[in-house]
């Protein structure tokens, strides 16, 4: 089924990219500081979506109530900044689904509760920063997702009205955001589920299995008047 839109607005971690490499490595160097053993990639994988919550969770089995929390939080993200495209690489298809996207004739942005700090210089060196109207950051707005403030920024930087987007997350929080900001939203089921996650319960327009599937669930073209609207 072809959604009726004329924009895709991607989440960036598990959706575009994958992190997971580079995240591990900043918690695992964490872990070595403490005299730990590392954590394999794929024990880490189903975190990685829930940033350094998440990835603290898993790694260390604490949470934002524990008094070390902040340490290691800040720990974690400065390594994380230190390293932050070694092992990061697009998904595949990923540039080809970009030129196709933007042959159709549709705009595409990034919405991501990545802060700046890590988002910008990312999208720099995987070579998206100057193709994209818009990136929304963790703290580009007050309120990040699953609140629809972010997704309905993104809209207005791509002078699109929200009904006319669709929203790729691999996260409930991406689903939640989208539906609330009264976008489409897609499931990227290849990116960061885990085993406790329930996508079928999102209510989620659909669900793609690789970044090539959305092609087709986007219009075949455009109309130059919609692009003029």
């Amino acid at each position: 089924m072809r959604l009726d839109v004329r924009a895709v607005l991607f989440d960036l971690d598990g959706t575009l990219a994958d992190t997971v490499g580079d995240l591990a490595g900043a918690v695992n160097r964490v872990r070595a500081d403490r005299s730990l053993p590392p954590i394999a990639i794929e024990a880490l994988r189903p975190h990685a979506s829930h940033g350094a919550r998440g990835m603290l969770g898993a790694a260390f089995g604490i949470g934002r109530e524990s008094p070390e929390f902040e340490l290691l939080r800040d720990m974690f993200l400065d390594n994380y900044a230190a390293a932050l495209c070694e092992k990061t690489r697009l998904f595949a298809d990923t540039e080809k689904v970009l030129a196709e996207i933007e042959r159709r004739g549709l705009s595409w942005g990034i919405v991501t509760n990545k802060a700046s700090r890590f988002t910008l210089p990312l999208l720099e060196q995987l070579a998206l920063s100057a193709r994209t109207v818009a990136v929304i950051c963790g703290d580009t707005t007050a309120n990040a997702k699953p609140h629809p403030e972010p997704l309905l920024a993104a809209a207005v930087a791509l002078k699109i009205d929200p009904s006319n987007c669709v929203y790729v997350g691999d996260a409930e929080r991406d689903i939640v955001a989208g539906r609330a900001a009264g976008m489409k939203t897609l499931i990227a089921s290849y990116g960061y589920l885990g085993a406790d996650d329930t996508p079928e319960r999102w209510d989620a327009d659909g669900a793609i299995h690789s970044l090539a599937e959305l092609l087709d669930w986007l219009p075949e073209t455009v109309p130059r008047t919609a692009m003029a609207d």
